[in-house]
């Protein structure tokens, strides 16, 4: 490992300790809660307090390194160039504001477009999934084996909501029937652990926002799955994507069924 890796690794689970510190025990507090787009599009005055913390953390430590974070307290990112950073303070804000559970603080770090870092912390259950190239996924420590490469009828696919709600994705809804089962968790941090742990076989989902799969995207790289847009092309991670992550022969079976 990078001696850069592991002492950026060593700091940025420092700040994920104690802002979940932090978390949970404000956890049943009030909340301040806002609508940005829709109904179910919120901001709770704790998303804005953990990405103000981490942009003021990074700029300290970090201060050439650039940063996207969901909530704008971080720059406008038009390139890749250098170190950009990804910040997503709450994944599954509605899940935290009405389950105070399956939510994560997500962190992804990539040098000139390739993803070297990133981390996903289930804040509830204080399990943190982390990736560093070329190091492997490990939860707490703990390595995560390669997932079996499973096809699509093999195992269990996750979706976002728009897909199953919206009439326009009515064509996409045949890959969850050739599963052995459909699941939704309402986080895309969570729901890519779940591709990476072998849990389901594939996450498919609709115009996810590069913070939402940034983190992601090292997990599956270093497991040897698939992660691509609904076209088959590499992520963008200057815009929204349709997303698949997914085994070797999910993902097949999923582009075929798609076009």
């Amino acid at each position: 490992m990078p001696e850069n890796f592991k002492s950026r690794d060593k700091i940025i689970k420092e700040w994920i300790n104690e802002i979940g510190r932090v978390v949970l025990a404000n956890i049943d507090s009030q909340l301040e809660i806002e609508q940005k787009t829709t109904p179910n599009d919120l901001v709770t005055n704790m998303d804005k307090w953990i990405e103000k913390e981490l942009v003021k953390n990074i700029r300290t430590v970090f201060p050439s390194d650039r940063i996207l974070g969901e909530e704008g307290f971080g720059d406008s990112i038009e390139d890749m160039k250098g170190t950009v950073w990804f910040v997503d303070p709450i994944d599954g804000t509605l899940n935290f504001i009405l389950q105070n559970e399956n939510f994560a603080l997500m962190l992804a770090v990539y040098e000139d477009g390739i993803a070297v870092q990133s981390y996903i912390y289930v804040v509830t259950l204080d399990r943190l999934y982390s990736a560093i190239k070329g190091e492997g996924v490990s939860c707490d420590g703990q390595q995560l084996p390669e997932p079996r490469d499973s096809a699509l009828n093999e195992g269990m696919l996750a979706t976002n909501s728009s897909i199953m709600i919206e009439e326009k994705y009515d064509h996409i809804r045949k890959i969850a029937k050739a599963s052995l089962g459909l699941r939704l968790i309402g986080s895309a941090g969570l729901e890519s652990v779940e591709v990476a742990k072998g849990s389901i076989v594939a996450y498919i989902a609709t115009n996810l926002k590069p913070w939402d799969v940034a983190p992601g995207l090292l997990f599956m790289e270093e497991l040897g799955l698939k992660a691509t847009q609904f076209n088959n092309e590499p992520l963008n991670l200057l815009e929204n994507n349709n997303i698949i992550f997914a085994t070797k022969k999910a993902h097949q079976e999923i582009i075929k069924l798609l076009n």
